[in-house]
């Protein structure tokens, strides 16, 4: 009597912890949206037979098939070359509630000495700070190797900055005007480090 009592206990808690590992809540996604900036009739930077609607896109598409972490989402807001409104990106980035939104750029200047990748970042107290940690690690992690030269992060009232409700930057990733940067964000080899570099540093 005492056995079959002993077994039906230790039946009980196998069943009882088989129930907890049933609903104990799966590991929760890190979603990081990757904002192609520009599309569309909107090229941006235009120099040199180089659009920098084209680049971020290729770049964001990069670091979405770079991706192996099966913890990390990366989603594309602009998955092809399409105009889309600012309010638009807004509206689906809020839906969305990610982690983190790294809207990419290309800079351009009339004077070519200018180089190098920058980051602004929203003003208000509820993003701010997340918004600028994460623009530390970005912008430090793509200019460790000195292919791009590290230039400030600063606030900007951007509508895209202002309107999001989640942490965000906008990343100016070089300067299409200036010839050594140019060359670096236009190659192959540049395109695939810049991916990797900022898919590093979102993890």
């Amino acid at each position: 009597m005492k056995t079959k009592i002993r077994i039906l206990g230790i039946l009980s808690a196998v069943v009882l912890l088989g129930v907890c590992f049933a609903f104990r809540p799966l590991e929760e996604k890190k979603i990081i949206v990757i904002d192609a900036g520009h599309g569309g009739k909107d090229l941006g930077a235009d120099m040199y037979g180089f659009q920098e609607k084209l680049i971020t896109e290729t770049i964001a598409k990069k670091i979405k098939a770079l991706n192996k972490d099966s913890n990390l989402e990366i989603v594309l807001l602009r998955d092809g070359d399409h105009e889309m409104e600012l309010s638009e990106r807004v509206s689906i980035i809020n839906n969305l509630k990610p982690d983190l939104v790294v809207s990419l750029h290309i800079s351009a200047n009339m004077n070519m000495s200018a180089n190098g990748a920058r980051a602004f970042i929203p003003s208000n107290e509820t993003f701010h700070e997340k918004s600028k940690e994460s623009a530390v690690i970005v912008i430090d992690k793509m200019t460790e190797a000195g292919n791009l030269k590290k230039r400030r992060i600063t606030e900007a009232p951007f509508y895209m900055l202002k309107n999001a409700s989640c942490p965000i930057m906008t990343l100016m990733i070089g300067f299409l005007s200036n010839e050594k940067d140019r060359d670096y964000i236009t190659s192959e080899d540049g395109q695939n480090e810049i991916a990797l570099n900022i898919l590093e540093a979102v993890k």
